[in-house]
Order: C-alpha cells, then structure tokens, then sequence
C-alpha cells in the first residue's frame, strides 16, 4: 500500500506561502449631503498622508464621476479607513479587492 501525503513539491508549498495578501480599495460615493469641505478635511484627518490637494482633487473626482478611490492597501486598514470615513458621515461603497 503507498501513501501520498503532498501532492506538491516543496518548491510549489514555497511559492504558494509567498503570495501576498491581496489589497483592498476605499471607495467614497457622492451624495447630495457632505459638502467638499467636510470630504476633504474628513480625508485629511483620517487618510495617512492625505494632503488637502490630493483630498480636494479626490472630493471633486467624487462630485464629477460619483465616486473616488481614496485608498487601497491591506484589507485590516482598509477596513479601519472604510469604517472611520462612513462614522464620519461619508457615503461609502462596500470594500472590494483591488
């Protein structure tokens, strides 16, 4: 009677354990309700490294196409951006994977 354990080499195991975790995007949806300075200053104060330009350029982005990707990385931070902007009154889309 033979036994296989693995089907994968080690090699294969190695590569699979390497992949890297996928990102998340942050997505702010226009609303008739959050003025641009609220979206702005609520960007500047919650988004690391955020400055008033990117977050007034995003803001209008937001008004003029419906809705802007304010940020993306890891799904634990996306997910604490995502909360904190909607407990501020932003309108937000559900996370989806980058």
């Amino acid at each position: 009677m033979v036994v296989v354990l693995s089907s994968a080499s080690p090699v294969q195991e190695r590569l699979r354990l390497r992949q890297p975790y996928p990102d998340f995007k942050v997505v702010v949806l226009d609303d008739d309700f959050n003025t641009f300075q609220h979206v702005v200053e609520t960007l500047v104060r919650i988004i690391p490294a955020m400055i008033p330009d990117k977050a007034w350029e995003l803001a209008h982005r937001i008004d003029g196409e419906g809705s802007a990707v304010v940020w993306c990385g890891p799904q634990e931070q996306a997910e604490l951006y995502h909360q904190q902007l909607g407990a501020a009154g932003l309108t937000m889309a559900p996370l989806e994977r980058a």
